[in-house]
């Protein structure tokens, strides 16, 4: 059994690294640093940059499953065509039956194929990996409990700001979680065709229950800035990003205002991280070391 890993320093790839290692497998990692593997010496290294096609069409050509996941950040110039480009080394692969089977990370909202900002880039991934006959799994995964750490400095004034609708219900989830849920369908042969499995975390939150969640974690209370999209848009401009980024963003949030997830949340897709552990656990600390920091 050859496992193909994409991204195995990442939250999710790390996970799924050690799950496959401890199942007695040694998988194929793909990897731009080999330095920054903490189990180098326990894996099957293939060095080199995933938006380089070639690098994936040999790194992947023979292996019984892949695990991908789009290296794309939001920030790049023209996201969606990014991601697309990006996996085109991989279905080339897929096609020509080098790859059988591919496990791809997508997300809630992949499933509206159009209008959901970057996440199009996903479900453009879906489509292609579809047409190579290869066996593929879909894991659509809820917003990550991690995109929390991206304001770090907001929250350490009191303040989480999104521009999500404030009251608005939606799956969210640890990607410690995820790599869980991935490394088993990794290790499963069984499932065929075309597959999609829902991550939709614990429980379904919106961001005023998720201000309130922080306020008891944190000890601080922490106050929800819910800005419009024009707002959004004017703030990552004076950032620097390209008008095809600052869609790409926006249009996350603005999208996902009408996505009704495919999956329902039943035993299936429901993962057992609540927000409050997690945030004990992981943000607390980060935000205490700052407020004694000199």
């Amino acid at each position: 059994m050859t496992i193909v890993v994409t991204t195995p320093t990442g939250r999710v790839g790390s996970r799924v690294v050690r799950l496959l290692l401890q199942a007695g497998v040694r998988p194929r990692v793909l990897v731009r640093d080999p330095a920054r593997l903490d189990a180098r010496e326990h894996v099957d290294v293939r060095r080199g940059d995933l938006t380089d096609a070639e690098f994936v069409r040999k790194a992947t050509a023979g292996a019984r499953t892949v695990f991908w996941v789009d290296p794309t950040p939001h920030t790049a110039d023209d996201p969606i065509e990014t991601s697309e480009r990006t996996a085109a080394g991989l279905v080339e692969a897929a096609r020509a039956g080098d790859v059988a089977r591919v496990v791809l990370l997508s997300s809630v909202g992949a499933e509206k194929r159009h209008g959901v900002g970057h996440i199009d880039g996903l479900a453009r991934i879906e489509e292609q990996l579809d047409s190579t006959g290869a066996d593929t799994l879909h894991l659509r995964c809820a917003y990550f409990f991690t995109n929390l750490l991206l304001d770090l400095d907001g929250l350490a004034r009191g303040e989480l700001t999104t521009s999500f609708l404030p009251d608005q219900p939606m799956p969210w989830v640890d990607p410690r979680d995820i790599g869980d849920v991935a490394a088993a369908r990794l290790l499963n042969d069984e499932w065929k065709g075309r597959v999609v499995q829902a991550v939709h975390g614990p429980e379904d939150l919106t961001f005023e229950q998720v201000a309130q969640t922080l306020t008891e974690v944190l000890d601080r209370p922490i106050r929800l800035n819910a800005v419009g999209d024009d707002d959004a848009r004017a703030a990552l401009r004076s950032a620097g990003l390209t008008p095809s980024a600052v869609e790409g963003i926006v249009g996350m949030a603005a999208g996902s205002r009408s996505v009704v997830p495919e999956q329902p949340r039943d035993l299936v897709t429901t993962t057992p991280t609540t927000l409050a552990g997690w945030a004990y656990t992981h943000l607390r600390p980060l935000l205490l070391k700052d407020a004694t920091s000199p």
